[in-house]
């Protein structure tokens, strides 16, 4: 055979997303804030977009046809998001001490505020700091070191930063930095400008003139607290059984994060996708509309402006306008399709869980919605990153509902979710003399139609913040006192 040059003419198929494909694609993935700040942007840049006042109901295209122009763009809802699907590889999707009040110490399941009992119109932390330096301070320097330090505080009151740094940064010795810490931990409230949990109490404790050597000793040693050796703490703090149960109740009075009585944070309640009530028939699945953008395009201010464009460039460009607009409406319209859509096979799939609870859920793979919805794992992905289904058993990410299983007695297969459940229940409902060891628990799930090693017991176990035996005999003992 010779070799040589030559030319060759060959025919290939290949898949070209376009921008708006890929913009489509963008759009499944973003949460309400982010549709609502992509929005914005757009009503901005196009003069044709606006605001809707007519509510749009779920599953309802109530997007307007677009006109014949020049540039408009195509767009194929489901089709084309499922190809582009294929194409692309799938999206991978200061320490605790738990409730005081409550004596879980060392659960570490502290759980915060709700929101509805945090401010949302009253000052910020740092606002009501700021407020009192002036008044303690004992120079305007001092005043501007602290007002530094608030800045470096966490929304738990908390000093994130380093005192040595901010001394150098504002040009003063450390010792003046740190009588201005000094004055920011004597604010209200009490433990705000401390640097570890322990520091944070201990500030609490001198407040209420409880800071003797026993309870700086009971505070030095929080580990030990956290283990439930109560034994050697009594020890440490040269006390006797009366005396450390005082101190132990004294010591869960305080307030481990005193800055979260404050609101006026960014932080702001989830607002859900999708709502999910009960009716005679089944389930009524709706999208919220509260969380629906409602665009229309302005057709009588697009001809005006038609009417006075006189060149060819004017004219493609209002074109070009018109077409993005129209494609924005359809895309965000079919996006909300999409959504009910698979929030409508999830609610199929997990009957179970909102009949009975998340002991009736079942395992659940992206997969298996993504068949019965006609549409690409990767889709499905898409669509349940960061959105949430509202339900009368509370507020769930569309994610929670899958979840890997292991076989059951009914051979349906049980949820990882469900298998937890049940191994709460146990230990919460176990004998403080007689804890369930982790053998104990496989076996009366085993009981229960779960049959589970004991390694797996302990690793779902672990994954919940469930202690072992002897870590909850011990906790148990503890908030016996």
């Amino acid at each position: 055979m010779a070799l040589g040059p030559r030319l060759d003419l060959r025919q290939t198929q290949s898949l070209v997303m376009t921008p708006q494909l890929q913009q489509a694609i963008k759009l499944l993935a973003l949460s309400n804030l982010e549709i609502e700040t992509f929005v914005g942007d757009a009503l901005e840049s196009n003069p044709l977009l606006e605001m809707g006042e007519v509510q749009r109901e779920a599953g309802e295209d109530s997007a307007p046809e677009p006109e014949e122009h020049d540039s408009a763009p195509d767009f194929d809802g489901d089709n084309a998001l499922d190809i582009a699907d294929h194409a692309i590889d799938p999206e991978a999707a200061p320490g605790d001490m738990g409730d005081w009040s409550r004596g879980d110490i060392g659960s570490g399941s502290a759980e915060l505020p709700n929101l509805e009992n945090r401010s949302a119109n009253g000052p910020t932390l740092a606002e009501h700091l700021a407020n009192q330096v002036g008044a303690v301070a004992h120079d305007n320097r001092e005043a501007l070191v602290a007002q530094r330090i608030i800045g470096d505080l966490d929304e738990a009151g908390y000093l994130l930063g380093e005192l040595r740094l901010i001394a150098e940064e504002m040009g003063v010795p450390l010792a003046e930095a740190e009588r201005a810490l000094a004055t920011v931990q004597s604010l209200d409230p009490t433990g705000v400008g401390a640097r570890s949990l322990a520091e944070c109490l201990a500030l609490q404790a001198q407040e209420a003139d409880r800071y003797d050597p026993c309870m700086a000793r009971l505070i030095d040693n929080l580990d030990l607290v956290v283990t439930g050796d109560i034994a050697r703490l009594k020890r440490m703090c040269e006390v006797d059984d009366e005396d450390f149960a005082d101190m132990l109740g004294e010591l869960r009075g305080y307030d481990p994060k005193p800055g979260l009585a404050f609101g006026g944070s960014a932080e702001s309640a989830i607002v859900p996708d999708v709502l999910i009530t009960p009716s005679a028939d089944g389930w009524d699945i709706r999208l919220n509309e509260a969380s629906l953008p409602r665009l229309v395009v302005n057709r009588d201010y697009y001809l005006e402006l038609k009417t006075g464009a006189r060149d060819k460039a004017s004219h493609s460009w209002l074109n070009e306008q018109l077409g993005e607009a129209d494609w924005l409406i359809r895309a965000l319209d079919q996006r909300q399709k999409t959504i009910l859509k698979t929030a409508a096979e999830i609610v199929k799939k997990q009957e179970g869980f909102f009949r009975e609870g998340v002991t009736a859920m079942r395992p659940l793979t992206l997969r298996e919605v993504a068949e019965q919805i006609e549409m690409h794992e990767s889709t499905v992905s898409r669509v349940t990153s960061n959105k949430y289904l509202a339900c009368p058993r509370g507020t769930f990410e569309l994610k929670y509902f899958f979840s890997s299983g292991v076989s059951a007695a009914d051979g349906e297969g049980a949820s990882s979710e469900a298998i937890k459940a049940h191994i709460k229940t146990l230990c919460d409902a176990e004998d403080p003399k007689k804890v369930l060891s982790d053998q104990k628990l496989a076996d009366l799930l085993k009981e229960e139609g779960f049959d589970l090693a004991r390694r797996t017991v302990a690793k779902y176990r672990e994954a919940i913040g469930i202690g072992s035996s002897a870590q909850r005999r011990r906790q148990k003992k503890l908030a016996a006192i």
